[in-house]
């Protein structure tokens, strides 16, 4: 399949964790104090305040580039999936790299072509529930390809099409039934899942897409979750996809694309590494046989621990020349038994006061924050060439209640 473009989101092929790669992490002590890319961690906390999202540009950039190379031999586009994190500092950083964006919402369109309006044609539009408004929008804006993920979507895609005379690019996204081992919430590639379209009738779909004067059937489309840690699913997927694309041929129809999706894990393979969650402790405590360090960050801030059971390296900032550690159960101040980054972890004691930092917290931590108690969204921060940019001022109350009428 040289000859079938592929569109690749994020997912290394030879590498199945982040330490696999060699590449240097972004977060690394010198002398006794954590860095990102050689600014102390110590110092933004003093200057932008806690909890806040710090993020190295090098380390975006270095895996975004190692990630093309592996794809180097293989005519490709490789999409960014904004929803990982849609900073419009890292949109833009991406932009200017090349890169392409996977969207699943108009809002996430929006965002790409505020950094950049000549990457609409890098842009593909994923997910279950495009609107009329939002498939007028990607129309207009000329972006790459729609990723359709039902009947009822392409008939309406179509019209709008037409409406605009404006021709829409499309692959049918196919649910191969490929069970992948990874979190349920996560897995994608199953019938019994929302997404895509069911692999046994795509060739018949295709045919009715074809009949349509303003769709243009150019490639299939497959995902099949995320955090996947074997390449057997993913081979399983796409050798059923290289089928239906023969098939397609057959009928006449000019399929040039393959969008690969993405999801080898640990996946998040451009920003997760590249981020961390800067917080303070606020008080520890005992109760019972159970140790809780309190942090100013919460659930709320980074939810992936309470949503997935995500592990993240938790990191004191000093290093102290004591070798004693505890055992506890780190945790926010939200109003849930469920607000906590990690239970029953060792790390180095620590006390009121001390900087702590959660690593790899660049994908799905600011993109799925929320005011859940009337807790601010925090500031984002980007190192690069050794140069610091507040990217996100601290959200104050007044900003969040400003869309509350009385």
């Amino acid at each position: 399949m040289s000859e079938v473009k592929a569109k690749v989101n994020a997912v290394s092929p030879k590498s199945t964790n982040t330490q696999s790669t060699n590449q240097a992490r972004p977060f690394s002590y010198q002398g006794r104090s954590l860095a990102c890319s050689g600014v102390s961690l110590e110092s933004l906390a003093q200057k932008f305040g806690t909890p806040l999202y710090v993020y190295s540009g090098d380390q975006i950039l270095e895996r975004r580039n190692l990630f093309a190379r592996e794809f180097a031999g293989v005519d490709h586009t490789v999409c960014y999936a904004v929803k990982a994190n849609s900073s419009l500092a890292i949109l833009k950083l991406l932009a200017q790299s090349g890169t392409g964006f996977d969207i699943v919402s108009g809002g996430e369109l929006e965002r790409v072509l505020r950094v950049s309006k000549d990457a609409a044609k890098r842009v593909v539009f994923s997910g279950v529930g495009k609107q009329a408004a939002e498939m007028d929008l990607a129309l207009k804006a000329g972006i790459l390809m729609f990723n359709v993920e039902s009947e009822a979507e392409l008939e309406l895609l179509a019209e709008r099409a037409a409406k605009l005379k404006k021709k829409a690019r499309i692959a049918l996204r196919v649910n191969p039934d490929v069970f992948a081992e990874t979190h349920p919430y996560i897995s994608t590639g199953l019938r019994e899942h929302k997404f895509g379209i069911d692999i046994r009738i795509a060739r018949k779909v295709y045919r009715r897409a074809a009949k349509k004067q303003w769709l243009e059937p150019a490639g299939v489309s497959v995902h099949i979750g995320s955090q996947i840690r074997s390449t057997e699913p993913f081979g399983s997927a796409l050798a059923r996809v290289v089928d239906l694309v023969k098939q397609l041929r057959t009928d006449g129809l000019n399929i040039r694309y393959v969008d690969a999706g993405g999801g080898l894990g640990p996946g998040r393979f451009f920003v997760a590494q590249a981020g961390t969650l800067l917080s303070r402790v606020l008080y520890t405590k005992v109760n019972g046989t159970k140790t809780f360090v309190i942090t100013d960050a919460a659930m709320n801030d980074l939810i992936r621990p309470a949503l997935y059971q995500a592990h993240h390296e938790i990191l004191p900032v000093k290093q102290s020349m004591s070798k004693k550690t505890i055992v506890a159960d780190i945790v926010g101040p939200v109003c849930e038994s469920g607000d906590f980054f990690a239970r029953d972890r060792e790390l180095p004691a620590v006390k009121s006061g001390d900087l702590v930092a959660l690593l790899d917290a660049g994908a799905y931590g600011m993109s799925l924050a929320s005011n859940y108690n009337t807790r601010s969204r925090v500031a984002e921060v980007l190192v690069r060439n050794g140069k610091t940019k507040r990217i996100r001022r601290r959200e104050t109350v007044d900003e969040m209640l400003t869309q509350e009428v009385l």
